[in-house]
Formats: structure tokens, sequence, C-alpha cells
């Protein structure tokens, strides 16, 4: 009982930490549907991206959804675990009812709840600007694929935030993450990369992300390529968090 009462006070706090950060409300809320603005903006509704049957706009709302959960996930937990680490705040916790699971899990839930609001407002600005119709479902369905995979990203997050210091977290963070946004054909449709370039993609978490919101759009179940992708990712930045978080805790 004390465990669960920790763990929900420092969700809490974590939140309130999140909202007051104007910064990081703009880069994961805002940033994503300027984004979109930006790539989609002068595009016509009915020109498709080759090899998805997608308009652009249709293509790059999930595409910039997916977006704004990744930069919510992965980069609130990143640095601000980081930091936590070296101030102590993490060895202050381990003296209290909270468990390990619990700080690693409050860290995770405040990071998507925060990204919920970026996937709905890409949502809302390519429906009322770019005129994107798609059925119920269909909005219903997306917006749970796009948040429920967030969640690798979230583990992502919380192994770079143990794997490096403060100073050097976010020079580690920004390679992973744009990296990751780029190849994985967040900011411009994968079709359009080289062909080599193009099979590296396919084997990317980001890919497979965008993947499942596109195959709801066409009206498919999601690959179960995308899905296997997925959870083997997610598994693998899990394991390492867990991993990290032992070893820094035998380190205190």
């Amino acid at each position: 009982m004390l465990n669960t009462f920790a763990s929900r006070g420092l969700i809490k706090l974590e939140l309130a930490r999140a909202l007051r950060n104007r910064k990081f409300l703009f880069f994961s809320v805002l940033y994503p549907s300027i984004l979109f603005l930006i790539i989609a903006g002068q595009a016509d509704g009915t020109t498709k991206v080759d090899g998805t049957g997608l308009t652009l706009p249709t293509y790059m709302m999930v595409s910039m959804a997916s977006f704004g959960a990744l930069t919510a996930v992965l980069m609130g937990n990143s640095e601000r675990i980081a930091k936590e680490r070296e101030s102590g705040w993490v060895r202050q916790l381990r003296l209290t009812t909270l468990p390990g699971r619990g700080y690693v899990f409050a860290k995770t839930a405040s990071a998507a709840v925060v990204s919920l609001p970026s996937i709905v407002v890409v949502f809302v600005v390519a429906a009322v600007v770019k005129q994107v119709r798609l059925d119920a479902w269909q909005w219903l369905a997306l917006t749970g694929a796009i948040w429920a995979g967030s969640l690798v990203f979230a583990a992502l997050g919380v192994a770079l935030g143990y794997l490096a210091t403060g100073d050097a977290v976010r020079p580690i963070t920004m390679i992973v993450y744009f990296g990751l946004s780029l190849l994985g054909g967040l900011w411009m449709p994968a079709t359009t990369f080289p062909q080599w370039l193009q099979d590296i993609a396919r084997w990317l978490p980001t890919h497979a992300y965008a993947a499942l919101g596109q195959a709801i759009e066409q009206s498919q179940a999601p690959h179960a390529k995308d899905i296997a992708v997925l959870v083997v990712f997610f598994a693998l930045f899990a394991g390492g968090a867990a991993w990290l978080y032992r070893k820094d805790t035998l380190k205190a």
C-alpha cells in the first residue's frame, strides 16, 4: 500500500514538473504540428506518396504524431533521469518506500500522459487545416496505437538516462533522437530514400512505429513484421534500462 501511494505521488510530481516546463511542452506538443504544416502545408489532397496509397497530408499526420510522442517520452526521460542521478535525488528516493520499478513506472507514465496531447493536436491540425478525413474507429485506433507504441521509446529514454552522465546525456539523446526520426522516415517518406537506405529503415523501430498508423489509415491490420520489430526493440530497451538501473543501484 505504501509503495502504491509513493508511486502515485511521484507520478503527480513528475506531471507537475513536465507541465511547468514550457520548453518541453513546446517541443513535444506544438513543434510536431508546426512541422506538419511546414511539410504538408502546400501539398494537395490528391497526390499520393509512392508505395503507400496515402496522400502526403494523411501520411505525414501519422509521422508527425509519432514524432511528437517520441519527443515526449524520449527527450522527457533521458536528460531528467541523468541529472537526478547526479544531484542525488534518485539516491534519496531509494531511502523511501518507493521500489525501483515504481520510479521507472512513474517516469514512463508521466511521459506517456504528456505524449497524448501531442498526438491529438497533430490530428486536430491535420483535420482542420488539411481536411484529413478518417472513420471514427480509425481516429481511435490511431490514437491508441501511437500512444501504446511510444512505450518502446519511453524505455529507451530510461536506458539513456542511466547510461550517460548529466553532461553527456543531451548530445547522446539528440543523436539518437534525430537519427531515429530521420532514418525511420518520420520527417519525410522513406520511399524517397535510396534503396539501400530503405532496406535499413525497415528494421528501425521508428519506421515500424509509423507503419502501425499508416496501416490503420489504409484500413489494414498492422504488419506482423512491424509489430515484431517493436516488440524486440522494447525488450532490448526495457531490458537494458533494468540492467543499467540495477548497476547504478549497486554503485550507490
